[in-house]
């Protein structure tokens, strides 16, 4: 299976990598797309078929795509990523917020809902029979 975005489409559409970044984005980008694909299919539904009817939505996933990888590649390796921090001195108190609690990469339902993949369900349940 092919990814729905390549290296180059990550350097167009978020900033030129680096070498390192350059290797990693490779094998996010076949990660992040395996994992879409995943969700596709858990909703019900095909992506890549979905993608084959209508070339619009083949550019909303290379958009996902660079979306989910950025975030991961922004993700710290070597310690760590905190977005929120706040110390104190009198009673020796530090507290933060964890980027990514456990590590990996997420996708956001904002992202699945632009694939059409979380889609609000309706429906009635009958409690008396009919006549």
């Amino acid at each position: 299976m092919t990814a729905y975005a390549t290296v180059e489409d990550l350097a167009t559409l978020w900033r030129p990598l680096t070498e390192a970044e350059t290797a990693r984005a490779a094998a996010v980008l076949e990660v992040v797309s395996a994992s879409l694909r995943t969700a596709a299919r858990q909703a019900g539904r095909d992506l890549d078929s979905m993608i084959a009817a209508d070339p619009d939505l083949a550019e909303v996933a290379r958009s996902v795509a660079v979306d989910v990888t950025a975030r991961t590649l922004m993700t710290s390796t070597d310690q760590e990523p905190m977005t929120q921090m706040s110390q104190s001195a009198g009673g020796y108190s530090a507290s933060g917020t964890f980027l990514v609690p456990g590590g990996g990469l997420f996708i956001k339902r904002s992202e699945l809902a632009r694939l059409g993949l979380r889609r609000q369900r309706y429906g009635v349940i009958e409690f008396y029979g009919t006549d």
